[in-house]
């Protein structure tokens, strides 16, 4: 098929009705549409509640447990030439 022959076969397809849509179509992607934004906006609510919670159990470790401060020495280091 060359250039011609593809160009009168594409006028032809687009001259043409377009096809008819089943009437429940619009219905079936508004509802899965709108399962689809909910489940979206449950797992954002979700991951924003995990990150706000280790948030807080990250400030509560810090404040609980000081990592900044050295660790008190177990021994003390002998004295000699006194």
């Amino acid at each position: 098929m060359n250039r011609p022959e593809r160009e009168a076969a594409v006028r032809r397809i687009m001259e043409q009705s377009p096809p008819r849509v089943p009437p429940g179509l619009y219905a079936d992607a508004v509802r899965l549409g709108d399962r689809a934004l909910r489940r979206r906006t449950a797992a954002r609510r979700l991951l924003w509640l995990l990150l706000l919670t280790a948030a807080v159990a990250f400030t509560v470790w810090v404040l609980t447990a000081r990592p900044w401060v050295a660790p008190p020495s177990g021994t003390t280091p002998p004295l000699t030439g006194w």
